[in-house]
């Protein structure tokens, strides 16, 4: 017989019914969201990083040799954070990103990934990507496909929120 997979309401304990399928939903998600994060933050946090800087190194492995000016990385971010300075200054304390003040505008700080960087980056790509096959792999590929449709829908429609 195949497992039933626990209601939101049992896994948060929940007595009286939601306020709205709309309530179950979002919460469902945020519950979700939460849960494959972890996955994905022992991972980074098991090589000495957060996932929010890990998310850093793959916007700027992504620039390349080109670096990639601070506010775009910070545009970039799949959870976006008041933080990019604090990120970055953590970053370049372990010598993972390296950073230059533009002298012609000062308020510009273009970044680089270093080499040291891009190793951690090669050491955490499979870990990072089995725990994410994993966390998907009860959907089939045509269900996978609706559920990102579905999720485009949603960060659409939440933009204006």
């Amino acid at each position: 017989m195949p497992r039933r997979n626990p209601s939101l309401r049992d896994e948060i304990r929940q007595r009286k019914p939601f306020s709205s399928p709309a309530e179950e939903a979002l919460l469902g998600l945020q519950r979700t969201a939460d849960v494959v994060r972890r996955g994905f933050a022992d991972l980074a946090e098991a090589r000495g990083i957060s996932l929010q800087q890990y998310n850093v190194l793959r916007i700027l492995r992504g620039a390349a040799a080109a670096g990639m000016p601070t506010l775009e990385i910070a545009e970039r971010m799949i959870e976006k954070t008041p933080g990019i300075t604090r990120l970055l200054d953590k970053l370049e304390a372990k010598q993972l990103v390296r950073r230059w003040r533009c002298p012609g505008d000062r308020r510009q700080v273009l970044c680089w990934i270093t080499d040291p960087g891009l190793s951690l980056l090669a050491e955490l790509d499979k870990p990072i990507l089995d725990t994410g096959v994993k966390a998907v792999a009860a959907l089939t590929p045509l269900e996978l496909k609706r559920f990102i449709r579905l999720l485009d829908r949603i960060r659409s429609g939440a933009h204006g929120v």
